[in-house]
């Protein structure tokens, strides 16, 4: 094979990681792990990856490949189809509107930019499930979920400082 096909093939492949990553922190989150209660408040990995891909490289997370991984995580939990689909484009909406502020910040800005992000994605779940089934949800395990999405945040943004780094320097903003 010639070595343009190839050269185009890893082009093809690094652009296609940010969705491919979200994806298996979908698979991840889904994962039926032994711990007692996890699945209820597992921190939000695929919000998270959104929020970081927007922020850093919009051009290789599309709003189709977010309303596919909403659309995966919806069907593969059972919560009613469009439910993830709305919280993440909502996420992806308002940081592609607020990218020029959080572009090139500290990553404390960036941490307190997903505080935010998430706690309104947070409380657009609740009301949307909420509204869904006609019963007022519990929001312990929400809470939780957020804090623990909020703890688990800088170490999913450093794995994917390091991915950046490694395999997407090539690749233009």
């Amino acid at each position: 094979m010639k070595p343009v096909f190839w050269s185009r093939l890893d082009i093809i492949a690094r652009c296609i990681t940010p969705f491919g990553l979200t994806v298996l922190l979908v698979l991840i989150n889904i994962l039926p792990l032994q711990i007692l209660g996890l699945s209820t408040v597992m921190p939000l990995l695929p919000l998270m990856s959104i929020y970081l891909w927007a922020v850093h490289h919009p051009n290789l997370m599309p709003a189709y490949a977010v309303f596919l991984i909403g659309f995966l995580q919806d069907t593969l939990i059972g919560t009613p189809i469009g439910l993830h689909i709305t919280t993440y484009l909502m996420v992806y909406g308002i940081v592609i509107w607020q990218r020029r502020f959080l572009v090139g910040k500290p990553f404390a800005v960036i941490w307190v930019g997903f505080s935010l992000v998430a706690a309104g994605a947070t409380i657009a779940n609740w009301l949307l499930v909420s509204l869904y089934y006609l019963v007022v949800i519990q929001p312990e395990a929400l809470a939780f979920q957020y804090l623990l999405s909020l703890g688990a945040f800088p170490l999913l943004a450093w794995f994917f400082m390091r991915w950046q780094i490694t395999f997407l320097s090539e690749i233009g903003h």
